[in-house]
């Protein structure tokens, strides 16, 4: 059980190091995905990465399914 555990907190580590080391050469920026939300006031700005994280969401959602059957 905690050997299927550390396997897969590996392969998650290993995957977001090699998004972060190619975030710049993807077709597409997470975080600047349409639908993201960027609100600029006089002397704040607020962002709220929505798309992202839906698209996010979705995608760890299928990962858990997958890896429960």
């Amino acid at each position: 059980m905690i050997g299927r555990l550390l396997i897969a907190a590996g392969i998650v580590l290993i995957v977001a190091g090699l998004l972060v080391t190619f975030a710049g050469r993807l077709p597409f920026r997470l975080g600047h995905l349409p639908g993201d939300m960027y609100i600029r006031g006089k002397s704040s700005t607020f962002y709220f990465p929505l798309t992202t994280c839906i698209l996010l969401s979705v995608l760890l959602s299928l990962v858990m399914w997958l890896w429960r059957r």
